[in-house]
């Protein structure tokens, strides 16, 4: 993807969010590689941003653009390799004018705006979610809320990427949206487009605290350190051009995963270093 002795110019939406200021910050690092920018809805953090040693944008880097703004998206887009798309309604509670406003019509903005700017690879985040609806049935239903190691007697085949999506929610079926734009870009206008469907990652890189056994066992299987879900992202950004659309999960390296984490492994080279089970203490 990227040629000798050249930098990339990366983009990254939501950049002041939990997962984009992550992101931005573990490229910001790394100057002689990476040519980073930042594109936010408002200069203040969002809640959810990381609360331990947030990264601010210096102002020449910064790009202010709401997604619903499409020339504004068109100028934070000019110029650029790569675009890590996190901007999003981030997970449905503000109502559904806010999911199709940010995650549907905003979605459509960003990869028309890429399109245009001759952006080379978008990087979507999309959610595990995506896939929830196979936790209504058995096994998987066992596998979320068994408040012990008692399903480690049953092979439980993780979910996918390749079985048909499932959502639950407005919220799921908006990343399920840009998924297919995506897949239309890609295949009708040429760009390179990685969809990530990125699981249960905190601001305190802790698996959440419940009262609940239920809790506990969701979150096991649904898990995404930070720093794995930030190496995942890094390698879409450097895998070779050749890669033209693809679909991975994300997560770390759980005992009991709810989605196949291996295809990511085979393609990517993805190496998640961070396991649940070490956090339960």
């Amino acid at each position: 993807m990227r040629p000798p002795l050249s930098k990339t110019r990366v983009l990254v939406t939501g950049a002041y969010g939990l997962i984009g200021n992550l992101v931005y910050a573990r490229l910001a690092a790394q100057p002689d590689l990476y040519d980073v920018y930042g594109m936010v809805r408002r200069l203040a953090p969002s809640d959810r941003a990381p609360t331990a040693n947030f990264c601010n944008i210096p102002p020449e880097r910064l790009h202010l653009a709401d997604l619903t703004n499409f020339a504004a998206v068109q100028r934070a887009a000019t110029g650029m390799d790569v675009i890590v798309h996190m901007a999003a309604d981030p997970d449905g509670r503000a109502g559904w004018e806010s999911v199709l406003n940010n995650n549907i019509i905003g979605a459509h903005h960003l990869f028309e705006a890429s399109r245009l700017a001759g952006v080379k690879r978008v990087i979507y985040a999309s959610t595990n979610q995506v896939v929830f609806g196979y936790c209504v049935d058995e096994p998987y239903a066992s596998l979320l809320t068994t408040s012990s190691d008692a399903s480690s007697s049953v092979a439980i085949p993780p979910i996918s990427h390749t079985q048909p999506t499932r959502p639950l929610n407005e919220y799921a079926c908006s990343k399920i949206f840009g998924e297919a734009l995506a897949h239309m870009y890609t295949y009708t206008h040429g760009l390179s487009c990685i969809c990530l469907r990125i699981g249960w990652v905190t601001t305190d890189d802790q698996l959440p605290h419940g009262t609940t056994g239920s809790t506990v066992q969701s979150a096991r299987s649904l898990w995404c350190s930070q720093r794995d879900v930030v190496q995942l992202v890094e390698r879409c950004i450097t895998a070779p051009a050749s890669l033209r659309f693809d679909v991975f999960f994300g997560q770390s390296d759980n005992r009991y995963n709810l989605v196949d984490i291996k295809h990511a492994r085979n393609v990517l080279g993805y190496a998640p270093q961070d396991h649940a089970e070490d956090r339960l203490a």
